[in-house]
């Protein structure tokens, strides 16, 4: 199965990135089985949606879009890393979610979530509504990680105990929901 991480932050200066780097190298060690690739919407560089059709019909007429489509289509589980903007998700998560239709439908999701003290724990609660929309399938596990900038060094991210044992948890958790939501995606 395969696993895509996605670093939903483009601002310049984000720390999506070192967290993202951390938590993708210890999924393609600690997996529970899945296939991990990194996937950066800063690189998918998506404008504001601008295909002409609704989603729904997956008539896409733009590049980015068939190949963000193509991306999340060979995906069968996501792992979110979300920073938290003003209580919210970040707008390029909600426009990167909002291009496509079919593609999300029966897969889980997971979040690493970090931020200031709340650690992105609000920005997940309004990630996840609009993902069931989607018939993606949000699981309560999560690696939350308050107060960030206390853990980056050099640009790199050194996650607690706790973070590590919250990703194991997660991994796992996450394989046992995308094997268990297999045949609905196959159905589909």
């Amino acid at each position: 199965m395969k696993l895509n991480v996605i670093i939903t932050s483009t601002r310049p200066g984000r720390v999506g990135k070192p967290v993202a780097d951390w938590f993708y190298d210890h999924a393609q060690k600690n997996g529970a089985g899945f296939e991990a690739v990194l996937t950066d919407l800063a690189e998918m560089a998506l404008p504001l949606l601008d295909e002409p059709n609704h989603p729904a019909q997956k008539k896409y007429t733009k590049e980015h879009t068939k190949a963000w489509s193509a991306i999340v289509e060979a995906s069968d589980a996501f792992v979110f890393v979300l920073p938290e903007y003003n209580f919210t998700m970040p707008p390029a998560f909600v426009n990167a979610v909002d291009y496509l239709y079919h593609e999300w439908a029966y897969k889980p999701a997971a979040f690493v979530s970090y931020g200031g003290i709340s650690g992105g724990l609000r920005s997940t609660q309004t990630a996840k509504t609009l993902l069931t929309t989607l018939k993606v399938m949000p699981i309560p596990d999560q690696v939350i990680i308050p107060n960030v900038s206390n853990q980056l060094k050099d640009g790199v991210f050194t996650p607690g105990e706790m973070q590590v044992q919250s990703a194991d948890t997660l991994l796992d958790e996450l394989a046992k929901w995308a094997g268990a939501l297999a045949g609905l995606r196959t159905a589909a």
